[in-house]
C-alpha cells in the first residue's frame, strides 16, 4: 500500500479569515484566476481564495498582501481537494511594469514583500493565480463506524441507496459530505429520531490515487411519537387543532409527517407562526415527545376591492373579514362593491354585497363548508337583474389532486330583458370535481407548469312565478387550463417563459332558449372567454342590436406566452377564439376571435395584469377594443 494522509473532515471549503499585517499604506492589486476548464473546479478555487474575494474590498499593506499570498496556497489547495485533486500544484505570480518590462516575482519568495513595498504608491500589482489540477482521485474503502458500539452499522436497502457513496466514484467533497445528510435524514425518516451522523475522516493514498473514507454513524433506537402538547393557543380551540392534527401518539417518529402536520396547521390562516420541536431530551419507553408553538394572527382585517375593464366597466368596495369567528378557524367576510362604473356592456350603476362563511373540517377532517348570501344589482345590456341568492356546499378531497363539491343554491330574481320583466325562484343542486397538479394553492399567483380542470353539472328548477312557467334543465360546464415552461425546451430559464391554454365547453340540456332564465343562460366575451369582444357580445343578438340573447351552448379556446421582464415586470401575447349557439350541442353558432397582449407588474402578492384586446371579426355593435386591469392571470 502507498503511503497514507490522514485528513479530517477533508472536504469542507472553510471560512475566510482575514490578516492583519503592518501599518503601511494598502497596496492595490487585481487578482485573475486562470481558468482550468473545469466549471465546478474553478468555481471551489474561486470560492476559496481570499486574494480573489477582498481584492477590491480590504486592501492591505505590503506585509499583509505578501501573508495573503502565502496563505492563498493553502486555501487553493482546499478548493482543489474539494473537487477530488489531491495532487495539484497552485503557482501564484505578482507582476508590475518598470520602465516598460514585466517584473515578475513567485508567490513563495522570501523578498516578496520588500518586493511589494517597492511598488510605487498609486500603481497596482498584477496577481495570477493558475493550477495544475493533477489526476482525479477516487474513493476507495468506505466504511460506517456506529460510534456507540464501534460496529457497522445495519443499513436498510432505501438507506444503503440513499446514502449512495461506492468505490471508484470520484472523490468530490460536495457527493461525500452530502450523502452524510442524505443518509441522516434517511434514518430519521425511519424512526431512529435520535441519529446522529458525523463528519467524516478522509485518509488519501496518493500512489493508489484514492480517497478512503470513514463515516461515524449513531442510528440510536426507533422511536415513535409520544405526548404532543400545544403551547401559545389564546382564542384558537386546542379540541379543533387536535382533531386537525395529521399525526397522533403511537405512530413512527418520521419528520415528512411531522412537517406535513405543522404546514397543514399553517394553512388554516389563523396563525402567524407554526413551530414543532421534538423533546430529544426527554424520550422515554421509546418515544419522542412534541411540541407546537402557535403565535395567532389578528382575528379582523379591512380590505380593498378594485377592478376594471372596459366591457364591464370598473368595481370597487371594501371588504371586512374575522378569521376566527367560532374559535375553529371559522372564516366570515362581508362584502359590498359598486359596480358598473362605465362599462361597454353596462347601462347604469349596479352594487353586489355578500356574506360568506367558511367552516374547514365541517363534520369531518378535510371537509370544508362554504355558504353566501348574496344581493345585486346587475344592468347589463342584455337584461336587467335585481336578486338575492343564497348557495351553500361542501368540498372534499376525492383522489389525489381531485376534489369535489357538492351543494344546494336557491335565487330570487327579477328580470327585465327586452323591454318584459318577469320573476323567477331557480332552486339548483350543483355537484363538481375539480383537478389540479399546479402547486399553486393562491389563485393570485401564477402557474408555471401542471394541469386545471373543472368540470360541473348543475340540475336547476325554474318554479312558475308570475310570466314565467315552470321549467327544469340542467347547466353542464368543463374547462382546462395547462401550463408549459419553455425551460424544458433549454430556451430559457425556470419560470421566465410559459406558454398558457386554456379550453371551455358548456351546454344547457332539458329545456330551449326561451325556457331558461336569462341569467342562467350562457355567454361569452370579456376576460374569462373571448378577449376583445364586451361581456355577453359574442352569441346570438336580438334583431339587429347590441343586446345579446345567450345560447344553450359554449366553446371557447385560448393561448397566451407569458414573458417575464427584469425583476419585476412582464408582458404577454394572447389569441382567444369562441362560440355560443342556440343548440344544446356545442360546436354550434358563429366563431369570433379577438388577440392581443399586455404587461404585467409582479407584486408580492401577484401580478397586476393590464391587458388590451381587439376582434379579429367584430359582431355588428360589437367593442372595437377592449382594456382588462386586474390582479392574478386571467387564467
Amino acid at each position: 500500500m502507498g503511503t497514507t494522509n490522514r485528513i479530517l473532515a477533508g472536504f469542507v471549503l472553510w471560512g475566510v479569515t482575514t490578516h492583519g499585517g503592518w501599518a503601511a499604506d494598502p497596496q492595490a492589486y487585481t487578482a485573475t484566476l486562470i481558468k482550468t476548464g473545469e466549471a465546478d473546479l474553478d468555481t471551489a478555487v474561486s470560492a476559496s481564495s481570499d486574494l480573489l474575494a477582498l481584492q477590491a474590498t480590504h486592501a492591505v499593506g505590503p506585509f499583509a498582501l505578501a501573508g495573503r499570498v502565502r496563505s492563498d496556497y493553502e486555501r487553493v489547495r482546499t478548493g482543489l481537494q474539494s473537487c477530488g485533486y489531491y495532487a495539484g500544484v497552485v503557482h501564484i505570480t505578482l507582476r508590475r511594469t518598470k520602465g516598460g518590462d514585466s517584473v515578475r516575482i513567485d508567490g513563495q519568495s522570501a523578498a516578496l514583500a520588500n518586493w511589494i513595498e517597492a511598488v510605487p504608491a498609486g500603481e497596482k500589482i498584477a496577481v495570477d493565480i493558475s493550477i495544475e489540477k493533477g489526476p482525479l482521485f477516487h474513493l476507495g474503502s468506505i466504511r460506517l463506524v456506529d460510534q456507540a458500539t464501534h460496529t457497522t452499522p445495519v443499513l436498510s436497502a432505501a438507506q444503503t441507496k440513499v446514502f449512495g457513496l461506492a468505490p471508484g466514484q470520484p472523490a468530490v467533497a460536495q457527493t461525500v459530505l452530502g450523502a452524510g445528510g442524505q443518509l441522516l435524514d434517511a434514518l430519521k425518516e425511519s424512526g431512529h429520531a435520535l441519529a446522529r451522523v458525523e463528519k467524516p475522516t478522509a485518509y488519501v493514498r496518493p500512489q493508489e490515487r484514492t480517497l478512503d473514507i470513514v463515516y461515524p454513524v449513531t442510528p440510536g433506537p426507533v422511536l415513535d411519537i409520544g405526548t404532543i402538547s400545544l403551547d401559545g393557543l389564546r382564542r384558537v380551540h386546542a379540541t379543533f387543532i387536535r382533531r386537525r392534527l395529521t399525526i397522533s401518539p403511537g405512530q413512527l417518529y418520521q419528520p415528512s409527517r411531522i412537517e406535513s402536520a405543522r404546514q397543514n396547521l399553517t394553512d388554516l390562516g389563523v396563525f402567524s407562526n407554526v413551530a414543532v420541536k421534538d423533546g430529544s431530551d426527554k424520550a422515554v419507553d421509546g418515544t419522542m415527545p412534541l411540541n407546537f408553538t402557535f403565535q395567532e394572527s389578528k382575528r379582523r382585517s379591512v380590505g380593498a376591492e378594485v377592478g376594471y375593464s372596459t366591457d364591464l366597466g370598473a368595481r370597487a368596495g371594501a371588504n371586512w373579514t374575522h378569521y376566527n369567528l367560532l374559535g375553529n378557524a371559522e372564516r366570515l367576510r362581508l362584502t359590498a362593491l359598486v359596480t358598473g362604473l362605465g362599462g361597454s356592456a353596462q347601462q347604469g350603476l349596479g352594487y353586489d354585497v355578500y356574506a360568506d362563511f367558511f367552516k374547514p373540517d365541517f363534520l369531518e377532517r378535510n371537509q370544508n363548508l362554504s355558504t353566501r348570501i348574496e344581493g345585486l344589482r346587475q344592468l347589463f345590456w342584455s337584461y336587467r337583474q335585481t336578486a338575492v341568492l343564497l348557495r351553500g356546499g361542501v368540498t372534499r378531497p376525492i383522489a389525489g389532486n381531485w376534489n369535489g363539491n357538492f351543494g344546494l343554491s336557491a335565487e330570487q330574481e327579477k328580470i327585465e330583458q327586452f323591454g318584459v320583466t318577469r320573476d323567477y325562484t331557480i332552486l339548483g343542486a350543483p355537484l363538481a370535481a375539480t383537478y389540479d397538479n399546479t402547486g399553486v394553492s393562491n389563485p393570485v399567483e401564477p402557474a408555471l407548469h401542471g394541469v386545471r380542470a373543472n368540470i360541473s353539472i348543475m340540475p336547476s328548477v325554474s318554479l312558475g312565478n308570475k310570466g314565467t312557467g315552470t321549467s327544469f334543465f340542467a347547466i353542464m360546464n368543463a374547462s382546462a387550463s395547462t401550463y408549459f415552461d419553455l425551460h424544458h425546451l433549454h430556451i430559457s430559464k425556470p419560470g421566465r417563459s410559459i406558454l398558457a391554454f386554456r379550453a371551455t365547453v358548456g351546454s344547457i340540456q332539458g329545456a330551449s332558449t326561451w325556457d331558461i332564465p336569462p341569467d342562467q343562460r350562457m355567454y361569452a366575451g370579456g376576460s374569462a372567454t373571448v378577449r376583445g369582444y364586451r361581456w355577453q357580445g359574442v352569441g346570438p343578438q336580438y334583431g339587429h342590436t347590441r343586446y345579446a340573447i345567450g345560447g344553450t351552448s359554449v366553446d371557447a379556446a385560448s393561448v397566451e406566452y407569458r414573458q417575464r421582464l427584469f425583476r419585476s415586470f412582464g408582458m404577454a401575447v394572447f389569441a382567444d377564439a369562441g362560440q355560443v349557439g342556440g343548440s344544446s350541442l356545442p360546436l354550434t353558432g358563429t366563431v369570433r376571435v379577438g388577440a392581443g397582449g399586455g404587461v404585467r407588474y409582479y407584486t408580492p402578492i401577484g401580478p397586476v395584469r393590464l391587458d388590451v384586446a381587439v376582434p379579429l371579426n367584430r359582431a355588428p355593435y360589437g367593442d372595437r377594443w377592449d382594456l382588462y386591469i386586474g390582479l392574478g392571470e386571467s387564467f
